[in-house]
């Protein structure tokens, strides 16, 4: 049965949502009774406080350097995006559109920065506080926008067993979950999104009727078809193909983060940015490496694919224009691998992105305070962003590595992302993040990063960990970081000094531990046992008294940057 807190929480919305239009210019004025029921939401007194965990920071870039055609390019590529937003508060949270239309008109100057906040984290609840509500006491139902709140797994999956032959389009990433008159149904994203998606696909084709790009314009061309068809097999294909172009963009449905129900259903997201080519160039050489890493796997073969896929394409680093929807939720994404199809990254492999601009802004602001907070002296010192980086773009790679299918017990072929379910996203992270730093080592014998850095790599590895778990231990990158932490400490690799309350990394021990730790994953992953899964983060995904106040004690730095977008259009 559905909560009654839940549905009264909702229920105030869909009201407020009403007055709200009825104050629109052409209605009537604003009503008293829709004041007082503003006024009588629950709002968290702490909103400064929450609001100074996002350093506010300019993201503004030199439109002159673009020739023309690019700039006209860029501006519909930019207009495409910010529609991704309206698509994503209907899944993330759709509630929360009617409470940012009520916080919009309101004239009380607090909501100035209610809505601030509401914007932050497309709804109103606290993704760095573990989804807790700071406005009203709803909980933020699981599957977020894209199950009936009132659904069980249980339901779900009785459900699928009694109509098999639905089972593919309700797991479907594209779909969400209804109520009909008969019992479930999955309607289409297509379908369930038109009326935002249509004015996407416009925005698109007239980019791709401005390029001269002759790649550029049939990946625009398709990707409006694609999001019109959901079908995005043709578009993602033709975005790792680009050729020649200096702007671009991501759009369209790939993370599944949001689905913490059941780690199925894709949110939309928009990336828009231009290649910074010269920087490109001076990292091109870990491609000459990826077969070596594959191989230098800490795990028997059967735990790695014979043909590597999803890393035959090229790295990008990139300059960040603009994001939407999910990327720009809560914390800001600093690379990204896409497409998460495995068909393609059989067929194309994937493309690698740094956000290049978006990762030197999160090292300053966040990163360096944190270090000099919670290491000790000569490890903060060490801390440098040449190696968070080389980690970053370490992690991204490592995610191609280990296996894409398992075969289950019963013989059936699956990929690792079905088997472990809403698992799946820590583990992985997780695993992309020490099978990198496993790696670095073999990178140093082959010459690639200079020996000298040993210490950069390792120290900055620790003092990363308190930024990401501060990004909320229920979290994806937070769940994994804190399992990582756990084990490290376990095997002695980190060591925390009582006294003056931070860390240090053990030299001697770390790089067999970050060994142990990385056969650990890649065989959790191999098995596809979601049990077996399940009581590994159960065991490491706790955090101790120590950890906790060491996190307490950051309550003054930014976790993360809050992009402020400047463009003239």
């Amino acid at each position: 049965m559905r909560n009654c807190n839940s549905l009264i929480f909702s229920l105030t919305f869909l009201a407020g949502f009403a007055l709200t239009l009825a104050s629109h210019p052409g209605c009537k004025a604003k009503t008293g009774k829709e004041e007082k029921s503003m006024d009588s939401l629950v709002k968290l007194p702490d909103i400064k406080e929450r609001l100074a965990k996002y350093a506010p920071t300019d993201i503004v870039i030199d439109e002159k350097l673009l020739a023309p055609e690019d700039r006209q390019v860029l501006a519909k590529l930019v207009l495409a995006a910010r529609k991704i937003d309206d698509i994503f508060w209907k899944q993330s949270y759709p509630e929360g559109l009617a409470l940012k239309a009520r916080l919009e008109q309101s004239a009380e100057p607090a909501d100035k920065d209610y809505l601030r906040f509401l914007n932050i984290n497309f709804g109103p609840f606290d993704r760095q506080d573990e989804n807790r509500p700071f406005i009203g006491t709803a909980q933020k139902p699981a599957g977020a926008g894209f199950y009936p709140q009132d659904l069980t797994k249980e339901e779900f999956e009785a459900y699928l067993k009694q109509h098999p032959e639905l089972r593919e389009t309700f797991e479907s990433p594209y779909t969400v979950i209804r109520r009909d008159a008969v019992g479930l149904t999955a309607l289409p994203y297509n379908v369930a999104y038109k009326e935002d998606l249509e004015p996407v696909a416009g925005y698109l084709r007239e980019a791709a009727s401005l390029t001269s790009n002759e790649s550029l314009k049939r990946y625009l061309n398709e990707k409006a078809a694609d999001l019109l068809s959901n079908d995005y097999f043709n578009s993602d294909c033709l975005w790792i193909d680009l050729k020649g172009n200096l702007v671009e963009i991501v759009i369209g449905p790939y993370e599944v983060y949001e689905d913490s129900f059941m780690g199925l259903k894709a949110s939309y997201e928009s990336y828009v940015y231009f290649n910074d080519r010269e920087e490109m160039k001076k990292i091109e050489g870990y491609l000459n490496f990826l077969e070596d890493m594959q191989r230098n796997l800490p795990v028997a073969p059967k735990y790695k694919d014979q043909k590597v896929t999803g890393l035959e394409s090229p790295l990008h680093v990139v300059v960040e224009v603009l994001t939407a929807g999910d990327c720009k939720a809560g914390v800001q994404t600093s690379a990204f691998v896409l497409p998460n199809d495995e068909r393609i990254r059989e067929k194309k492999g994937t493309k690698k992105v740094f956000l290049k601009n978006i990762m030197e802004a999160k090292f300053g602001k966040s990163l360096v305070p944190i270090a000099r907070r919670v290491l000790g002296p000569d490890d903060a010192a060490a801390v440098s962003f040449f190696a968070y980086f080389n980690e970053t773009i370490l992690h991204e790679i490592c995610h191609a590595l280990g296996l894409n299918y398992v075969t289950l017990p019963d013989g059936t072929k699956t990929t690792v992302n079905k088997a472990l379910r809403d698992l799946q996203s820590c583990i992985e992270e997780a695993k992309a993040d020490v099978v990198g730093v496993w790696n670095v080592p073999l990178l140093m014998e082959r010459g690639w990063i200079p020996a000298d850095k040993a210490k950069e790599v390792y120290t900055t590895y620790l003092a990363g960990m308190f930024r990401a778990m501060r990004f909320g231990v229920t979290e994806a990158h937070g769940l994994g970081t804190l399992i990582q932490f756990n084990y490290l400490r376990e095997r002695g690799a980190f060591v925390h000094d009582p006294v003056a309350g931070t860390f240090r990394v053990d030299f001697g021990k770390i790089r067999d531990a970050v060994k142990d730790l990385a056969a650990r994953f890649l065989v959790l992953e191999g098995d596809g046992d979601y049990d077996q899964v399940a009581r590994f983060v159960k065991q490491y995904g706790q955090v101790d008294d120590v950890t906790r106040r060491t996190i307490d004690q950051l309550k003054d730095i930014p976790v993360d940057i809050e992009p402020i977008f400047h463009l003239s259009y």
